[in-house]
């Protein structure tokens, strides 16, 4: 019997798949751990995939 593949998902051209990272800050909170900060993604918001183009609109035209 045959299968269904899934749907390839495309991923995120801005994060390459890596949608969240965590940034050193270079400083030190007070019980001597890392200050970090988490920034996702802006075009994907964290997913790390993007939607598939949407096909381009086809323009019928009248020939003369």
């Amino acid at each position: 019997m045959a299968q269904r593949s899934p749907v390839p998902t495309r991923i995120c051209p801005d994060c390459d798949g890596f949608p969240a990272v965590a940034i050193d800050t270079g400083s030190l909170l007070e019980d001597g751990t890392r200050a970090t900060l988490k920034v996702t993604c802006r075009r994907c918001h964290g997913t790390g995939t993007t939607r598939t183009a949407a096909p381009a609109p086809v323009v019928q035209r009248e020939h003369a």
